[in-house]
């Protein structure tokens, strides 16, 4: 592809063993900044450029907030959760849609991201029992484009072309992309995501310090610096909303909770932000992480995202109970045998500065 970025830098992150045998490595890069955009750690190429996928929600709703929408269409905590959410689909998840979707005044057949069954296993099988086909609002993606049509409304720009990159919902978005991200919007590199709306491909370091900055935005404009603050304390307060029943976000945020918002997307990428004090003498801090493969079986991102968490002094992140599942952990066969362990490899690289 002309002018493609050329596919390196990634290192191992994550090991497979079989035995005594490493089998498989998955690799990938990660970056670790704080709120002003100085790189504190970091793991392969720092600057790898790659797309945020759905980590860049929390991103992508604070315009809503910050251009009075959600107040005015008096939106809850839950209802901004689930407009960042990659959701599971589960009747409490569809309900919180369908019902901001009759606040707004849109109905659920103007969201054009397509459907999907529900993640969630339960909820799926309800589904295909009463003999219904998934809906829009069952698509992870309802609560973002729910969202993005709420703020069109507000706006009085069409919804029919919503999704449209020169429609003024995706520029305001854009342009908030970019601003937390410290980046021109020139600079950011767009794509098309699952869900038909515009994504972005921004440097690990960038992204990183965009989280860093919903965890403390004092030095941003008043009106983002509060819709930072609000989309914060909106996902982790109501970290169900945000995933779901089997979701490594929903699982880690409520293991620490308010001290990590975290938001993965597709392709092996996820996203972290601490505020000051969660980890002991350091600031605000953003991380992002890459699995180069895509991470298809889901195994290597949370692992390799909670091994970061214990290098930078999130204690006991490795042994949580609740994240066994997203951890270190043996690799057993279809007779229920243990053969082999999934274990991380991050070895951070620090600033000396």
């Amino acid at each position: 592809m002309s002018g493609a970025t050329p596919f390196c830098g990634y290192v191992p992150l994550v090991e497979v063993w079989r035995g005594d045998t490493l089998e498989s490595l998955h690799h990938g890069a990660l970056a670790v900044a704080d709120a002003s955009g100085h790189l504190l750690a970091w793991q392969g190429d720092p600057e790898a450029v790659t797309f945020l996928r759905s980590s860049a929600k929390p991103l992508q709703a604070l315009p809503l907030v910050e251009s009075g929408a959600a107040d005015h269409f008096a939106l809850t905590d839950p209802e901004l959760a689930v407009v960042c959410a990659s959701h599971a689909g589960t009747e409490a998840h569809v309900a919180t849609v369908a019902g901001l979707q009759r606040r707004v005044g849109v109905e659920e057949a103007d969201l054009q991201c397509g459907a999907h069954p529900p993640f969630d296993r339960q909820a799926a099988a309800r589904l295909r029992e009463a003999g219904r086909e998934p809906t829009p609002n069952h698509h992870n993606c309802s609560g973002k484009h729910t969202g993005m049509l709420a703020l069109a409304r507000f706006l009085g720009a069409p919804l029919e072309t919503y999704l449209a990159p020169q429609h003024p919902v995706q520029r305001h978005i854009l342009e908030a992309v970019a601003a937390m991200a410290g980046l021109e919007p020139e600079k950011v590199r767009l794509g098309i995501d699952g869900c038909s709306a515009p994504n972005f491909a921004l440097p690990l370091r960038a992204v990183a310090t965009a989280y860093a900055r919903l965890a403390d935005p004092a030095g941003l404009p008043e009106r983002r610096a509060e819709a930072c603050r609000r989309v914060f304390r909106a996902m982790t307060a109501h970290p169900e909303m945000v995933g779901g029943p089997g979701s490594f976000d929903t699982a880690l945020m409520q293991a620490f909770p308010g001290r990590v918002l975290a938001k993965g997307g597709a392709e092996g990428f996820q996203a972290l932000a601490l505020p000051a004090g969660a980890l002991p003498g350091q600031p605000a801090l953003g991380v992002a992480l890459k699995i180069a493969d895509g991470d298809a079986a889901r195994r290597a991102r949370s692992l390799a995202a909670l091994a970061v968490l214990q290098a930078l002094g999130l204690e006991a992140a490795l042994e949580q109970e609740s994240l066994a599942p997203f951890g270190p952990r043996p690799l057993t066969n279809y007779g229920g045998l243990t053969v082999g362990e999934l274990r991380p490899r991050v070895r951070l690289s620090w600033s000396d500065g």
